[in-house]
């Protein structure tokens, strides 16, 4: 399972295809994957990628598809919320105008300028060989978006407060790791308070929650579930059906697997000290 997820583009991850069977990605989910901490901080990248769009005679509105959602907001309130299905050269515009100080950002720059399927492939195959440290951080980022994906699922099913979320992810969590919620994980990795379950997993340990997010999802909507009780025990029962695959492989269970030293906190500062010392010695000495 986890060689099948390492062999996965990142950005590959987060590529949907319409009903017309047309590619595209979500703005929402990209701004997440490339590191920004905001939909508002993304903001920049995106309107220099449209002016790029423009000054290169393209449609803007052909490759920047405007969508307002309304989405569930606390207490069942509904507000809107902007997005846009962005194609592959949306996409490529916006990762050469966002901060190259993101790690992901320049696997994404190689990514989208990928114009045949081969080279698609050997970009995959590039990502199954980075190191344990890259492949969590790019891992964590994909495990951020399939969450996204996770939770629009569950409201629509009626998980709604933010403490029906809670129990809703503590169920897939007793399903994968045989009863322990996420509280019971944060003691058994003996982490500070703050600190989350999800950055302080080695690469194998979430791939495995990834498959446990995105099958969960995938389930939610296709039985059309829809109340609580019915998503809390869809997600525990994706959770047991992943375990039950690793135990089948002769794989070590998800609890029992080591707990990496760094954080992903610190390997991304490390990775933007690397890369802008990188581009200290590439500019060459100041004048």
């Amino acid at each position: 399972m986890q060689e099948n997820m390492q062999r996965v583009s990142p950005f590959d991850g987060i590529r949907r295809v319409d009903e017309a069977g047309n590619e595209y990605w979500s703005a929402r989910e990209l701004y997440k994957l490339l590191g920004y901490s905001t939909w508002q901080k993304f903001q920049k990248p995106i309107q220099e990628a449209q002016a790029a769009c423009e000054n290169s005679g393209q449609a803007v509105s052909d490759h920047f598809n405007l969508q307002v959602n309304m989405i569930v907001a606390g207490k069942g309130a509904l507000r809107s919320r902007e997005d846009y299905h962005l194609s592959r050269y949306a996409c490529y515009l916006i990762v050469q105008n966002a901060d190259p100080a993101k790690p992901i950002v320049a696997l994404g720059q190689t990514y989208f300028a990928v114009q045949t399927r081969r080279q698609e492939i050997a970009d995959e195959l590039a990502l199954a060989s980075l190191p344990e440290d890259q492949k969590r951080l790019v891992f964590r980022s994909l495990m951020a978006t399939y969450n996204a994906r996770l939770a629009e699922a569950a409201q629509l099913a009626g998980v709604v407060e933010p403490r029906d979320f809670a129990a809703f992810q503590d169920h897939g969590y007793m399903g994968l790791y045989s009863g322990m919620r996420e509280n019971d994980l944060h003691r058994h990795k003996d982490l500070e308070p703050g600190e989350k379950v999800l950055d302080h997993m080695g690469s194998e340990e979430l791939a495995a929650n990834m498959f446990r997010a995105t099958q969960a999802e995938a389930k939610l909507r296709r039985d059309g579930v829809s109340t609580k009780g019915q998503a809390n025990l869809t997600h525990f029962r994706v959770g047991q059906e992943v375990r039950e695959a690793i135990a089948r492989l002769g794989g070590t269970m998800p609890e029992d697997l080591p707990k990496p030293e760094k954080s992903i906190q610190e390997l991304q500062r490390e990775e933007q000290q690397r890369l802008k010392a990188g581009k200290k010695i590439e500019n060459g000495p100041s004048q």
